[in-house]
Order: structure tokens, then sequence, then C-alpha cells
């Protein structure tokens, strides 16, 4: 089992070619369309951790639900943002690539290299 994880929407053009970046790498990772099984509570916390920044940045503002649910609201806690993510998990920022050397938001889609065993 391949030890790279990406949270892939097949739509999403940097999501296709940050999966294509692995590939050309020559690693095949475990490929979870978040659309259709979402990360856990758990996962989402992890994952946020993992890339360095701060929950939010795992939140994709340019999605009318963004503002729609009041999610520009910076008084909202991590918590209140993972049950928006989990309630609408369009919401969920992409690509995210998860690797043993940590995780990268592949925004802008260079950003996933960092965590690449085979960077070259």
């Amino acid at each position: 089992m391949s030890k790279i994880t990406i949270y892939h929407n097949p739509r999403c053009s940097t999501s296709r070619h940050a999966l294509e970046m692995i590939r050309e790498r020559g690693e095949e990772p475990r490929i979870v369309e978040y659309l259709k099984n979402p990360p856990s509570r758990d996962e989402l916390k992890a994952i946020a951790k993992a890339t360095g920044e701060p929950l939010r940045a795992l939140v994709r503002t340019k999605q009318p639900e963004y503002l729609e649910q009041g999610l520009d609201n910076p008084a909202l806690t991590d918590d209140q943002l993972i049950d928006a993510l989990l309630a609408t998990p369009v919401l969920i920022n992409r690509p995210i690539v998860v690797t043993p050397l940590g995780a990268r938001l592949g925004r802008p889609v260079e950003k996933v290299l960092e965590v690449l065993p085979n960077r070259a």
C-alpha cells in the first residue's frame, strides 16, 4: 500500500496536476475522492497539524457555501470549521497530499513536492 495519500477531486485541474506530479516520480498514491469519502474529524485535525498551517487553510474560500455559512468569521473555532467541512465537503481545499514527510495543500501545486520522497 502506498505511503502517499492524495485527497483528490478529479474535476479540479490543480488536483489532477498534483496527481500527475506524484505519478511522474514513480509513486502511485492512495487516492481519496474526498467529496465521496470525506476525511473524519480526527483526520482533518491530523492533516492540518501535519501541514503546519492553521486549520483555516484547509477551507476553500471560493465556494459560495463559505460566505453562506458565515465561515469568514475569524472568531470561529477549529471545531466549528471542522463541523462545516464535514457537513459540506466541497469546502475542503484541494488537493491535499499526505506522506511520511508531512502534508501539503497543493496551492500552489508545487508545494506537494516538499513532501514527496522522490522529489527529483
